[in-house]
């Protein structure tokens, strides 16, 4: 073992984190040190005379002072000690040993002994799992690859913690003990298990935060129009009573007070019983006093409606640092600050923690969103289309909980149905993919995301570095992969998750549109057109259609097989004596009773063919004009109308695109696959960039600012490419004319010369490449004019390439995103990709469905499928090749990007022109480790 020096070892702050337990509370991991001896001896001092028995298979009731130096004091290396804390105390701790094959203590083994001890009072709260995850993470990155432990055969809560982790497991039984051993490496059972707790776990804490059996205001005012004074008297719509009271705080107010009926503490420390929320509306200045009661009281979650953080500049974001870590060491979660609030219209338990001044009505709409005035716009939209909501959050700064906590919780709540998001920004946005796309098997998810050109992040918002330079696309690219809706404006967003609760999903893209006018009846067909539907020539039942012509035009379209979904276009009927010159002998306005903004007898007609849809399995919605009054006839059927036949068309679309995925989605369980390929050498291509990563120049790059990033030489790109079967086509120098000639003896005729110097890589409109270059004489013409043209052969940095077959010109590149992950891009080279941005991306690893439709997705893709008659080019092999690029960039996560440009498909084969491959370093974390929450 080595010694212990005298200087104690540099802390791994790295290892600290906050955890999400099992039942929804929070805490923090960390290393121990010997400042922790008197919390070590408390802590132990808690734990039951069994629990000790099972640690130390003997009776063991005190610890020493040797055992205490022994447990604090850790070289970080070869010992490690590990602990769970929860309001500056231990409630459980791990420890690791390197050993040798012996099981003797060493310095190089690969193994390591590992024990736990967790408080009586907190087991079964998911401690040690947690634990488990991040020691072996920790032991992972001092170069251990397993663990060895050993268990009391009637400790049978620790056996399953292991035994369920989802680690590659050799179990053994001698001399009354459980010897187990397992491998460190992340296995896709393991995987699935940490993603399954975290679920669990997150999904619970949302559902303590809108569940509470009591909740406090801190900061309710006698003035009757504060911020405090006005959630009081929200939350006392609905909340209060005998098993669920509410409390008011307010460390001025006199003895005696009462307001609104509710007498007033002047801490939340006065109040007799528990407090689960507590809703804090003082100035920032007073917030730590006031978190830190709350901590002590045992409140388990918060709302800061506080402004005055992160939206003010950096002395706000460490204020909203520090409120964060306050409030989770107390084992508290977060709304804000700076937030709306919170509502559930659950009918047993109603919550509105929030400014809005009236409960929505009960629905199936969880609504999420970054904005109080977004949010209010949201509330007041619900309300006036006559919709419900199961549950809504505002939550302002998103420094604690976020939108992914919300999908957690929706995803198990049976009361919403679909799920409206308003985003500004993205925490984790890889965790949102995972988490969203799970969701959207069963639930609509819609969104609209604020700053979609400019970039900007809103003041306050709490995100990584990595995560606030996103592009649009690779936003898109999220959305599309997870079957998230992403529409353009907050009024799309209403519209399309209106359609979506109310009808049922369209079986296709085929759309029948019937109504009383030709006019609108055109204009839907044409809308429907450029969204990419497939509508039938609209049916005209004249201005003069009755109720009845509605009836039975309808059910004709909705029995027919050929028809996926139905619009039903209407104006206000003119066939009658109001119109024309009578009408001008008398007043006409919303007093007179016979001019009516909707017709009864087509309302009837359009609720009688609601229910038809609904058992036909087909969507039926209305697209009107001046009808005001038709849309609340409708509202109690479910058929959603919209004032504009474009507002309807585009709901539509939506509905049918998320359709589409699912159905896809469904299939690609059966059927999608990421294929076996021949020609991989996984070992020598990562032999290929350590060596890369270990030179001199790799080591100067790490120093650079922005990074460690480094671009490999094009023989060393080419020789790690070939390593997954990826050929790039051989360039050989041409700095002068004998030199070109020898090139092309080497490499064959016919050749190409090209310019590969940076500022000309990839410019041919500059005149820097020479094609079809049949013998010597060409060869050396061409040179002559590229040397004059470029300012020498040598500053061109010339090269001479063996000739492509003819064919299409594509981009293939991969890029790891930092925030997101690896993204595999295609598009067509030159103006397509460059000019009109006409690139397709998908998430690594892709499948072949997912290479499928990349290749696909472009707008220019006609041209690789025999555009005008020309011979369709080799996709087969462009698939392939996606698939080995996907394969390279998922295998080996030091490849920071891969470009292949341009690669030439062509009707047989392809060839590959030019390849350039950067690389880096792995981060210490990634997002294959141990849970834990945000610390931004």
């Amino acid at each position: 073992m080595r010694p212990e020096p005298e200087d104690e070892p540099e802390y791994p702050q790295h290892w600290e984190a906050d955890i999400l337990l099992r039942d929804g509370g929070t805490a923090r991991i960390r290393p121990i040190t010997p400042a922790d001896a008197g919390r070590l001896v408390e802590f132990y001092e808690q734990v039951s005379d069994q629990s000790k028995y099972f640690r130390f298979f003997a009776p063991y009731p005190r610890l020493s002072d040797k055992d205490v130096r022994r447990f604090t004091h850790h070289d970080f290396v070869d010992r490690v000690g590990l602990a769970v804390v929860v309001r500056d105390r231990f409630i459980a701790t791990v420890r690791y040993d390197r050993i040798d094959h012996d099981g003797r203590p060493s310095e190089t083994g690969t193994d390591a002994e590992v024990a736990f001890l967790v408080q009586d009072a907190h087991q079964g709260r998911g401690v040690a799992s947690a634990l488990l995850e991040h020691i072996a993470a920790v032991a992972q990155e001092r170069g251990i690859r397993r663990f060895q432990a050993e268990v009391l055969p009637e400790n049978r809560k620790m056996v399953k913690v292991f035994t369920d982790a989802g680690y590659v497991q050799r179990r053994s039984f001698a001399d009354g003990v459980v010897h187990l051993e397992f491998d460190l490496e992340p296995t896709a059972a393991s995987l699935a298990v940490m993603r399954a707790r975290e679920h669990r776990a997150e999904a619970r804490s949302v559902q303590r935060l809108l569940t509470p059996r009591s909740v406090a205001v801190i900061g309710a005012s006698r003035r009757p129009q504060t911020v405090g004074r006005t959630l009081l008297r929200d939350l006392l719509t609905g909340f209060a009573a005998d098993d669920r009271p509410v409390y008011a705080v307010n460390r001025s107010a006199p003895p005696g007070t009462e307001l609104d009926g509710v007498p007033v503490h002047r801490s939340i420390l006065d109040i007799p019983g528990p407090v689960d929320l507590a809703v804090i509306a003082v100035p920032a200045s007073a917030v730590p006093e006031a978190v830190a009661e709350c901590g002590a009281h045992g409140v388990q979650g918060l709302v800061v409606v506080t402004a005055g953080y992160a939206e003010t500049g950096p002395e706000g974001r460490d204020r909203q640092r520090a409120l964060v870590r306050q409030a989770r060491a107390a084992g508290m979660r977060v709304i804000g600050p700076n937030a709306f609030g919170l509502i559930s219209t659950d009918p047993e338990r109603p919550l509105n923690a929030s400014l809005a001044p009236v409960l929505p009505a009960r629905g199936g709409f969880g609504v999420f969103c970054q904005s109080g005035a977004i949010g209010v716009a949201l509330l007041e939209a619900a309300h006036r289309r006559g919709l419900g909501i199961s549950s809504f959050a505002s939550v302002g700064n998103r420094a604690d909980v976020s939108g992914n906590d919300f999908l957690q919780y929706w995803a198990e709540d049976p009361a919403t149905d679909v799920v409206l998001l308003y985003l500004e920004s993205f925490g984790n946005p890889r965790k949102f993919t995972r988490i969203a796309r799970r969701l959207a098997q069963a639930k609509p998810v819609v969104v609209v995301k604020g700053a979609r050109h400019t970039g900007s992040l809103p003041p306050g918002h709490a995100v990584p570095a990595t995560a606030t330079g996103l592009k649009d696309a690779t936003v898109d690219a999220l959305f599309e992969q997870a079957g998230v809706t992403r529409v353009e404006t907050i009024t799309e967003l209403c519209d399309t998750g209106e359609l979506l609760a109310l009808q049922p999903l369209p079986p296709g893209d085929r759309v029948a549109v019937i109504g009383n006018s030709d006019s609108l009846g055109l204009l839907t067909h044409d809308a429907c057109l450029s969204a990419g539907l497939r509508p039938r020539t609209p049916v005209d039942l004249t201005t003069a259609a009755t109720g009845e012509n509605f009836r039975i035009a309808l059910d004709t379209a909705l029995d027919d097989p050929g028809v996926d979904a139905v619009i039903a276009v209407a104006i206000p009927p003119i066939g009658n004596q109001l119109w024309g010159p009578a009408a001008d002998a008398r007043p006409a306005g919303p007093e007179d009773p016979d001019l009516g903004s909707d017709d009864p007898e087509i309302a009837a007609a359009l609720l009688a063919a609601g229910e038809r849809a609904r058992a036909a399995g087909k969507p039926l919605l209305l697209a009107h004009l001046a009808l005001n009054d038709l849309p609340g006839r409708l509202r109690p059927g479910g058929v959603p109308a919209y004032p504009a036949p474009e507002r309807a068309v585009r709901a539509l679309a939506h509905a049918v695109h998320y359709a589409d995925w699912r159905r896809r989605m469904a299939a690609a369980e059966e059927t999608a696959r990421v294929p076996e390929l021949d020609r991989i050498d996984e070992a020598g291509a990562r032999a290929l960039v350590e060596a890369a990563l270990s030179t001199r120049t790799a080591t100067a790059a790490r120093t650079q600012p922005g990074g460690a990033r480094i671009t490999l030489p094009d023989a060393d790109a080419a020789a790690l490419l070939a390593r997954y079967g990826v050929d790039v086509s051989p360039t050989l120098p041409a700095p002068d004319e004998e030199s070109a000639v020898r090139a092309a003896a080497a490499l064959g005729y016919p050749v190409a010369l090209k310019a590969t110097a940076p500022h000309l890589r990839h410019r041919p409109d500059l005149g820097s490449v020479r094609l079809d270059l049949t013998g010597e004489p060409g060869l050396r013409r061409a040179h002559r004019e590229l040397d004059a043209l470029l300012g020498g052969a040598a500053q061109a940095e010339l090269v001479v390439q063996r000739l492509a077959p003819r064919g299409v010109d594509t981009v293939i590149g991969a890029t790891v995103d930092p925030a997101v992950g690896a993204i595999l891009s295609f598009g067509l080279a030159g103006a397509p990709a460059e000019l009109l941005g006409d690139v397709a991306h998908r998430l690594v690893p892709a499948t072949d469905q997912d290479v499928a439709s990349l290749v696909r997705e472009v707008r220019a893709a006609p041209l690789l499928f025999g555009w005008r008659g020309a011979e369709a080019v080799d996709t087969d092999a462009l698939e392939e090749l996606l698939l080995r690029v996907s394969r390279l960039v998922d295998d080996l996560p030091e490849v920071a990007s891969v470009d292949l440009e341009p690669v030439v498909v062509a009707p047989h084969g392809l060839a590959i022109l030019g390849a350039r491959v950067r690389i880096a370093p792995l981060p210490v974390r990634n997002d294959l480790g141990p849970r834990a929450m945000s610390t931004l």
